[in-house]
């Protein structure tokens, strides 16, 4: 088994490892529940152990009135200059989801260059509005804000949290309304593209993988291209999934650090490992 799909396989266990909680539809809600895991996944889920950083950022800044809470962002922060997006590509347990979707043998669609460029900057769009701006300044009366990217776009809550408890709690199955059928139509469109077009979620809509891409260019782990042995016979940028041309810009901000470009680099040119010389 490749070791990437190995190492996805065993993040998306170890975070969501509360087994019985599918059966019973309930949350964990143990002590590690108060801390964040690396990648996106569902506060809600009822396997979930740890919480989600970017929902535990909404809740923090939406009561930010109250309290602030330099943990979120420190862990998010560290995780970043660590890594980079190779969180994204090797430990987001909804990233390996849409990788596994994209296996399905269907025809599959390559984004035009042009409009790739511009929807790739959706993300931080959205990072700032919906993460950072709403929750900030939408608050009640009490000067609580409602976690708006969980609630009203995020596809991971809807198939991780609001199915599972849906599916085996009948008091929530009458109460759902207009908003559930919105996540779910949400869900249904992302699982499509994510069939025809690779990580599309990833490229464009997640806030998570925009705050860590802010990192690839400086975090220790970095892609190195060796001039002296690079051929730029452009193999690197045909086999990347992302769009990237490795060879130019080998730790863009789109990267997910999957490796893919390294392994069929002819030259061997392309090495990847843990560096201070960026920082």
């Amino acid at each position: 088994m490749d070791k990437r799909i190995l190492t996805q396989i065993i993040a998306t266990i170890a975070m969501n490892g509360n087994i019985k909680g599918f059966f019973e539809g309930s949350i964990f809600k143990g002590n590690s529940k108060k801390l964040c895991v690396p990648g996106l996944n569902c506060y809600s889920c009822p396997g979930a152990l740890g919480s989600c950083p970017i929902g535990s950022l909404q809740a923090v800044i939406g009561s930010i009135k109250y309290n602030f809470s330099f943990y979120i962002i420190g862990f998010m922060s560290l995780m970043g200059i660590l890594f980079g997006r190779l969180i994204c590509g090797w430990i987001c347990p909804f990233g390996f989801i849409q990788d596994l979707l994209y296996k399905i043998p269907l025809p599959k669609i390559k984004v035009n260059k042009k409009a790739n460029n511009y929807l790739k900057y959706l993300k931080y769009v959205i990072l700032l509005v919906f993460v950072i701006l709403l929750p900030m300044f939408l608050v009640n009366d009490v000067g609580m804000s409602d976690p708006y990217f969980c609630k009203y776009i995020c596809p991971a809550g809807t198939l991780e949290g609001g199915i599972p408890l849906v599916l085996m709690n009948e008091s929530l199955r009458d109460t759902i309304g207009f908003l559930f059928a919105w996540k779910i139509t949400l869900l249904i469109i992302t699982i499509i593209f994510s069939i025809l077009i690779y990580r599309p979620f990833c490229r464009y809509i997640c806030p998570l993988g925009a705050f860590y891409s802010l990192f690839n260019p400086i975090s220790f782990y970095q892609f190195k291209v060796d001039k002296n042995q690079c051929t730029m016979c452009n193999s690197c940028s045909k086999k990347c999934k992302m769009n990237i041309e490795v060879y130019k810009n080998p730790n863009s901000m789109e990267c997910i650090r999957c490796g893919d470009c390294a392994q069929i680099c002819p030259t061997k040119a392309i090495t990847k490992n843990f560096s201070t010389k960026n920082l």
